[in-house]
């Protein structure tokens, strides 16, 4: 007894130091976040982005103070909540997004229209006032949809799938080039179908997932997809298939969006071309490029994009292959002090004119989501040498600089707006198990929030998901708009019946907004017939089949 007395109070002390430490890393973050943020705000506000070498601005994405947009959420993540007030304030007097300018649908949708939708989700734990009704309201909800309509005319095409560059004002450019990335078709599932839940507009729902199914039509006979198609023709214009560069977020959301929405027909298309994947480009836990019809190597490099896979593996639970993986990744970072964003394989070094690390976030993130379900201090240590990297290579007087050159560290003359939105963020969450965004109840004021008219909906509880920028979105909020409009209208026509003298119900009232419930929904079940679960979540009834169960009926004056 007395020995298991003094294993326990050891691990209690250790447990105190390990948490004594993660708090001083995460006042170094904090640190690291503001002296990017306030070199952006003195020297390049209100530009899209800090030229850290030079401290000044420049116009990168859009012209729309993009790095502002993209950081807003992080402020409140780092628990600023006044500073997240006053900038989300000043993005509505500032951001006019009916200007004449060409912009990167991919681009605008993962950094602007994801970056207002988390902050708009997080404005109640922010102390923000908000709307009635909200989240199905709010000024940085008008924001969100205001910048993903001029996606829309991207989206306008014979097969469903969206140009690479729109103008905010004029639309696609007649001479716009129809081919693009393979990512650039199918990474807006989490921001758009967030944005029709909470609008009621099933537009830009209809037109992601008209894109994802168009995409998935394009696949080889061997079930791969390459690197950028003819949106027009459906031809693929680059045949390299792996999990990198202008591949990567399409898979992110795939999984992503399953989890989400709960959505069997995006989980299946994953898992499919998950089992391709796994027999045509993984060779000794790396993902190599193959040709897409044949499975041929055709590029032997590991890209540091692809680093974000060991992350989105442990989401399906595939540990074993996701940890075995980011060793891999782990050891080229070792190598370096970061990831070049081409690394030959067989060579073991980097690829001529790719030795760059624009301070990416991949790996990072991996290291949260691992650490997370295995609690292995391997991955704390991965969080350590990256802020040791960071701080010693890249620091300026004004900011943060790019990497240009990992063999001697040279310095670009640029701080992406991820580095603020991503690396930061995963790095601060990676030493914060108890944050809210994993759950807890740390940061704000309570750990939840009522939301929609009446507070009938709870957000903030946790099972954030992140979209391919960092920005978090809360699934609970895709309920507060739409499934219990559809509640409140099963309880009228319910009670409509109930009040009927003899017992007749009368046909229920037409539903105008809210989609028919589905035929899953209903709790008879046909002769031999056995209900499964979803694949990602434990089954939920429907509010007619918790009526049924529970056997009374409540007004609300009762």
């Amino acid at each position: 007894l007395m020995y298991l007395m003094l294993l326990f109070t050891k691990l209690i002390c250790s447990l105190k130091v390990l948490t004594s430490w993660a708090l001083i890393l995460n006042r170094r973050i904090k640190s690291m976040f503001y002296h990017a943020y306030n070199s952006y705000l003195d020297n390049a506000f209100p530009y899209d982005e800090l030229r850290p070498l030079t401290c000044d601005g420049q116009d990168t994405w859009g012209s729309f103070s993009l790095t502002l947009i993209d950081a807003l959420d992080t402020l409140l993540v780092l628990g600023n909540r006044t500073e997240f007030q006053r900038v989300a304030s000043l993005l509505q007097d500032t951001v006019d997004f009916d200007i004449d300018v060409n912009a990167s649908v991919f681009e605008t949708n993962i950094r602007v229209v994801g970056g207002l939708l988390s902050a708009h989700l997080l404005a109640g734990r922010a102390g923000m006032e908000l709307e009635p009704g909200w989240p199905c309201s709010g000024p940085l909800l008008r924001m969100a949809e205001d910048a993903a309509r001029k996606l829309l005319p991207a989206f306008q095409t014979p097969t469903g799938m969206p140009y690479g560059t729109v103008n905010l004002l004029h639309g696609v450019s007649p001479t716009e080039t129809p081919v693009t990335c393979t990512a650039g078709v199918g990474t807006f599932i989490l921001e758009f179908a967030m944005l029709s839940r909470l609008t009621g507009d099933p537009t830009f729902e209809n037109a992601a997932r008209r894109a994802l199914r168009a995409l998935w039509k394009t696949r080889s006979d061997i079930g791969l997809v390459g690197n950028h198609i003819d949106i027009l023709s459906k031809k693929w214009v680059a045949q390299d298939a792996g999990i990198g560069a202008g591949v990567d977020s399409y898979f992110e959301y795939l999984v992503k969006g399953a989890i989400m929405l709960q959505d069997e027909e995006l989980l299946n298309m994953f898992q499919a071309y998950d089992q391709a994947i796994q027999n045509y480009t993984r060779f000794d836990d790396w993902y190599l490029w193959v040709q897409m019809h044949k499975g041929t190597v055709s590029m032997p490099v590991f890209q540091s994009l692809e680093a974000f896979w060991p992350g989105l593996q442990s989401l399906l639970g595939n540990l074993d292959s996701a940890v075995r993986t980011f060793q891999n990744y782990y050891s080229v970072w070792r190598q370096f002090g970061g990831l070049p964003e081409f690394y030959s394989i067989p060579q073991g070094y980097t690829v001529d004119k790719r030795e760059g690390y624009p301070l990416r976030p991949e790996l990072i993130e991996s290291a949260m989501y691992l650490f997370r379900a295995t609690g292995d201090h391997t991955y704390l240590q991965l969080g350590f040498d990256a802020l040791e990297s960071i701080e010693r290579i890249a620091k300026t007087p004004c900011g943060y600089a790019s990497v240009k050159d990992l063999r001697d560290h040279q310095l670009d003359n640029r701080m992406e707006s991820f580095f603020l939105a991503e690396t930061i963020k995963y790095l601060y969450l990676l030493f914060d198990p108890t944050h809210f965004l994993h759950g807890g109840g740390t940061e704000g004021d309570g750990s939840w929030e009522e939301g929609g008219d009446g507070g009938q909906c709870v957000l903030g509880a946790g099972g954030f998901i992140f979209n391919t920028e960092a920005h978090p979105l809360d699934p609970a909020a895709l309920y507060c708009c739409s499934r219990h409009a559809q509640d409140h209208q099963e309880l009228r026509d319910i009670l409509l019946s109930l009040s009927q003298p003899d017992g007749r119900s009368k046909p229920p009232a037409k539903q105008t907004e809210d989609p028919p419930p589905n035929p899953s929904d209903s709790i008879a079940l046909k002769p031999g017939e056995k209900r499964t679960p979803p694949l990602l979540s434990c089954p939920v009834q429907p509010f007619n089949a918790r009526l049924s169960i529970f056997g009374q009926v409540f007004t609300d004056n009762t």
